[in-house]
């Protein structure tokens, strides 16, 4: 068909509204137009194809055999222009980064910072995901997961450091006394129940606690010794913000427990420009501790 030979689109438009909708105020509704523009948009595209479109129906109108089958036709093309709109901007959008990472970790490291990396790469977006150790990167539809590496590691990933694993004891300044003279709780985790006796095993003259107490998480274990309720067994970059901040005090500093976080992906997996920057960053911050 040629050019000259194809209706114009508002006027098919107003012709597959008023069928669809029954009525031409519901089409100039529909398309913000007065009744009289569409009536005249639907008798042009009469004019131009030589036949008539609409009948009268009662105190309405209705298409005319030829008027729905055009219509109809239309309404089919209108649907395809919609969906290959639809799929080149899907396509066209960069997919979000999923960041999976350990909860106490993201809750007390990661998250803290974040909006840094946001407000630096306002148009990256960046999913985050909590989780531990072994993950399907394809089935739970992850990018880039952050973990420590005190599991079994699959050969097909891809691991990066990003960094060591220190410990040493927190408490609020409160407790410092009761910390030196051996009168206090030892708070640890019971996702790592033997890190106060190994830990105390490399400290010989530290004062041992008069008990040690374990709960569920990390995160869970920060709030108990920020509400003065014993000395934990923290790791540096989940203590960090509040030992900056002077809530906390860690009077023997942080040691290697010999574990480490890393950077985990697939080694199938691309590397964009986006994903590269969060890689970066994710390097500088864990430098900064």
């Amino acid at each position: 068909m040629k050019r000259s030979e194809i209706p114009s689109l508002d006027d098919l438009r107003a012709l597959e509204a008023v069928a669809r909708l029954g009525s031409v105020r519901a089409a100039a509704a529909e398309l913000a137009l007065t009744h009289g523009a569409v009536s005249r948009r639907v008798s042009k595209l009469g004019a131009d194809i030589g036949l008539p479109l609409l009948e009268a129906d009662g105190r309405g109108v209705r298409p005319t055999a030829g008027g729905e089958t055009l219509a109809l036709a239309t309404g089919q093309a209108l649907g395809l222009i919609s969906g290959a709109l639809a799929a080149i901007r899907t396509s066209a959008a960069p997919a979000p980064i999923v960041l999976s990472c350990e909860r106490s970790l993201a809750m007390r490291w990661l998250i803290p910072r974040l909006s840094e990396f946001q407000d630096a790469h306002p148009a990256v977006e960046v999913h985050l995901s909590t989780g531990g150790g072994a993950l399907d990167f394809a089935r739970e539809r992850v990018t880039l997961a952050i973990r420590r590496l005190d599991f079994a590691l699959d050969p097909g990933w891809a691991v990066t450091t990003l960094m060591l694993e220190r410990v040493g004891p927190v408490m609020p300044p409160s407790l410092r006394q009761a910390f030196d003279s051996g009168d206090y709780v030892a708070l640890g985790s019971r996702t790592r129940p033997q890190a106060w006796q190994k830990w105390l095993d490399g400290q010989p003259n530290t004062p041992r606690p008069r008990s040690i107490r374990l709960l569920d998480h990390h995160f869970l274990m920060m709030e108990a010794t920020l509400g003065g309720l014993g000395v934990a067994l923290a790791p540096q970059a989940i203590a960090a913000n509040d030992v900056a901040a002077g809530r906390l005090k860690a009077p023997a500093g942080f040691s290697p427990d010999g574990t480490a976080y890393g950077l985990i992906q697939p080694r199938t997996s691309a590397t964009s420009q986006d994903l590269s920057a969060l890689r970066t960053w994710l390097m500088a911050q864990a430098a900064a501790l």
